[in-house]
This record gives structure tokens, C-alpha cells and sequence, in this order.
């Protein structure tokens, strides 16, 4: 017997005012003049190694990637990372879904976090109305500009809402240009308008705590930022709005974008902080479309990138710099490992907590300015 699929709209959603919060922004937030744990040597000479191939990487004009998922956000490294793109350092940032969820609850209500396992047993988990709404919302207005994820809600967060154009601009743009892909995003908003009372025009969404937001930042300095969700991953799966094909887009969009940061990754610079899945997933398949098309040109393999994966969890007692361990070898199903050292170039894996290693990291670059 075959059951029915859930019905989705149906779920009750709560003010995220509502939900017992684990962390707030004012209390986690940590500023560049901050003081910082220290390093064992062998770490603390992996970081300046690390920052001066960023130095090297940059005056070559060459890509320097930070792909970092939500504990980064969450142990209060916004204000770092801010200061590493506006030292001009990182041309592209990269997160998961996860790490825009708490992006946009701490900017706008300055908390972020809940009990998975107390509020699963309720069926309150990840039910918080603004949650859900304002970031389907900000992605299926950024759509019909052609807004990947990141930018979408970056642009949101930064100029406190966004634009709805009224129910007979999107029909028109449904039914004049059914060809064209905006129809198909055009036809989703239309929908949501009259299904879940969305108003049209100026949508104003106040984020006070700004400062908190990575997307926010990275928008307002135009640094590129992609966003590589899983569907029904996240917690805005469970709202009524949640829509796969929404979020697909968008985070489609931002693929592209990301496999482009990798096309200028010749002698640049990978940091990947905190992210064991998506990470090393989005990464590998980027980098084989970028070897795809510059094969069909007769062009050269991306060369002389360096890596640096940071983690909590230990490397396997395996020296990843010889590359990966045989089947039989626990250390071989550390997949944060093991994919990046598939990726030529050079890979260092640093266990080291993440946000100690953007303190020194931004720390040996300020110093070397």
C-alpha cells in the first residue's frame, strides 16, 4: 500500500520571535581587534603559509575562494570575514543552505539556533514563519533579475526588502514570453502572491543587525557569494511556502557562478572552513566542468591552486599531503579530505577550529599589508 505524499501547505508555522533561540548576535559577533587563541607552530605556520599564497594569488589577479558552512556564521566570524573582503582578499564566497538560514535570522531578528532535537519531537522544528517566508520571498523576486541565491538574499538583507510587481505585470510576463525562463519564475511568484497573501510593491523587511550578515556584506561590496542548498536539507522545507523548484533555480544560478570563481583558479587559493559536505561536492564537479570546456579549446588543466580544508574533526592519522589512503584505511571515507586531495594542486588539511584559524589568517594578512 502505497501512502500519499505530505501536503506541505498544510504545516503550522509560528513567529520566530516565538522560538527559543540558543544564540544571539550581540554575544557571539567577534571583531578583528578581538583576542584569539593561539596556535600550536605547525598550525600557526600552515596559516602564514596560507595567507601568503593569498597575497601571491591576488597581485596575480587569480581567484581566492572561501567556502565556509553555517558554525563559521554561527561562532561570529561575520565581522572577519567582512574585513577579509574588504582587504580585497576573497573574490568569492560559498555556503550551504544552513549558513543563510542563520544569516538572515540574525540579521533581522539578531538570533539564530533552536533545540533540533526538542522541537523535531514537538513537530516545531524549523516551523518559524518569517524564516521560510522572507527567503522564498527574496529568491523568487531576485529570479526575475536573473539573482542567484546568494545575491538575491544578500540584496534583501542589505536594502531591508525587496520589490513585487503586481499580479498583472507577472501574468503579462507568463503569457507574452512563455519561451522565456523568466516566465517559468515569473508564473512561481504569481502563484505565491495569491496563495499565501503577499502583497505587491515595496516589501519592507528591517534588518538591524546587518553587520551580522555575511550576504549582506558581500552585496554591499560586490563580492560574489553562491549559495549550494540540498533540497529539503533545510528548514524552510518546512513551511508552506517551501517550493524545490525555487530554491533549484536559484541555487543553479549561483553553480554557474561558482564553477566561473574556479575557472580563474589557476595558481589561486581554495579555503574551505567547516564545510565536510557541500564543499568538497560543489567543488569537484565545478572543477570538471571547467576542465570540460577548456579541453574543447585545446587550454591547459587548472594548475597551481592550493587548498586548505579546515576541520574540527582529525585527518585519520593520515598525511593527506601524500595524497589519499587506500580503501581499507578509515581515514579514506573523510570525504572533506579525501575529494580535495583528488583536486591537483596542493591540499593542506589544518584541524584547527574555524574561527581561530580566520582570526590568525586575517591577522598574518593585515600584517603583511
Amino acid at each position: 500500500m502505497h501512502r500519499p505524499p505530505l501536503d506541505l501547505t498544510r504545516l503550522r508555522v509560528f513567529p520566530l520571535a516565538e522560538r527559543k533561540s540558543l544564540t544571539r548576535a550581540e554575544d557571539i559577533l567577534v571583531t578583528p581587534e578581538a583576542p584569539f587563541q593561539p596556535l600550536s607552530e605547525d598550525l600557526a605556520a600552515t596559516v602564514a603559509e596560507a595567507a601568503s599564497r593569498i597575497q601571491a594569488a591576488r597581485s596575480r589577479g587569480a581567484s581566492v575562494i572561501l567556502m565556509y558552512g553555517a558554525h563559521l556564521l554561527r561562532n561570529g566570524a561575520a565581522p572577519l570575514v567582512t574585513a577579509l573582503m574588504e582587504g580585497g582578499w576573497i573574490t568569492h564566497l560559498a555556503t550551504n543552505g544552513a549558513g543563510t538560514i542563520h544569516d538572515w535570522e540574525y540579521a533581522w531578528l539578531g538570533r539564530s539556533t533552536e533545540n533540533v532535537e526538542e522541537n523535531v519531537a514537538t513537530g516545531t522544528f524549523g516551523t518559524w514563519d518569517e524564516t521560510g517566508r522572507n527567503i522564498h520571498l527574496a529568491l523568487m523576486a531576485g529570479a526575475l533579475e536573473r539573482l542567484g541565491y546568494g545575491r538575491a538574499l544578500g540584496r534583501f538583507i542589505a536594502e531591508d526588502g525587496c520589490q513585487v510587481p503586481s499580479e498583472e505585470q507577472l501574468e503579462t510576463a507568463v503569457s507574452q514570453f512563455p519561451g522565456d525562463p523568466l516566465a517559468v519564475a515569473a508564473a512561481e511568484l504569481l502563484v505565491a502572491l495569491r496563495r499565501f497573501d503577499l502583497t505587491e510593491g515595496p516589501q519592507v523587511v528591517t534588518h538591524a543587525w546587518k553587520s551580522a550578515s555575511i550576504l549582506a556584506q558581500a552585496w554591499r561590496l560586490g563580492v560574489p557569494v553562491t549559495v549550494h542548498p540540498g533540497i529539503g536539507y533545510d528548514i524552510i522545507s518546512c513551511h508552506p511556502m517551501f517550493n524545490g523548484g525555487v530554491i533549484g533555480r536559484a541555487a543553479g544560478e549561483d553553480f554557474r557562478w561558482f564553477a566561473g570563481a574556479v575557472e580563474g583558479l589557476d595558481d589561486g587559493v581554495v579555503l574551505s572552513v567547516g564545510s565536510a559536505i557541500m564543499a568538497p561536492q560543489i567543488f569537484e564537479k565545478s572543477l570538471s566542468c571547467v576542465h570540460n570546456l577548456r579541453f574543447q579549446d585545446d587550454r591547459p588543466a587548472v594548475s597551481g591552486h592550493s587548498i586548505y580544508v579546515v576541520d574540527l574533526q582529525d585527518g585519520g592519522d593520515w598525511d593527506w599531503t601524500q595524497g589519499e589512503p587506500p580503501k581499507t584505511n578509515p581515514a579514506y571515507y573523510l570525504r572533506f579530505c579525501k575529494s580535495f586531495s583528488r583536486m591537483g594542486g596542493r591540499m593542506r588539511y589544518l584541524q584547527c577550529d574555524n574561527l581561530a584559524f580566520i582570526q590568525h589568517l586575517l591577522h598574518q594578512l593585515q600584517s603583511g599589508e
